[in-house]
């Protein structure tokens, strides 16, 4: 039935705006499509919003207001992950916004430039942070909220600066230089 709403939703506004499906998807998926800027090189971000509509909505709205320019990677951990998305940089700020609830799915699995919602011990805790695993993740299944996928730039990904110890505190850490909706 949501299916069958869907088309007929998409079907009455090609009609009304003279837009070809083709057009509509070809939006879509552009503004499902993120650009960051690293020192390093561009790297291109999809959203899935198939996963996790709340999340993926978030980070779409934060780019386009900005939001992650100039943030840092500050908890970066060699063969795991970089996390950022907190403008204090410390890992304890966010967004202004609520926080979201959980959209975790067992049909998706965290691998090499999978994107996922950073939180807290509480699962509904997500908000602005973000992480990109350097490698497969597998363990994070079904725990945290896969938000998107690196579809190109994952090697300007991989030279992001790592950090010490197991917190993976970053000293001097490489920041987003500008993050845009493509």
């Amino acid at each position: 039935m949501t299916n069958r709403r869907t088309f007929i939703t998409a079907a009455t506004a090609t009609l009304i705006t003279g837009a070809t499906m083709s057009d509509a998807m070809a939006e879509n998926a552009a503004s499902n499509t993120l650009t960051m800027t690293l020192k390093y090189g561009d790297v291109t971000i999809t959203l899935r919003p198939d996963l996790a509509p709340l999340a993926a909505q978030r980070l779409h709205d934060l780019t386009a207001q900005g939001f992650y320019d100039g943030c840092k990677f500050f908890r970066v951990i060699a063969g795991f992950m970089a996390q950022t998305g907190d403008p204090t940089n410390t890992g304890a700020g966010g967004s202004s916004l609520p926080n979201l609830p959980a959209e975790f799915t067992n049909d998706a699995s965290f691998l090499t430039g999978t994107v996922g919602m950073a939180r807290t011990q509480d699962p509904n805790s997500a908000n602005s942070q973000f992480f990109i695993c350097f490698d497969p993740c597998n363990w994070l299944d079904g725990q945290y909220t896969i938000v998107g996928q690196v579809t190109a730039g994952m090697e300007a990904v991989q030279q992001i600066k790592k950090g010490a110890g197991s917190s993976g505190q970053v000293q001097d850490p490489d920041a987003i230089i500008k993050m845009v909706v493509a």
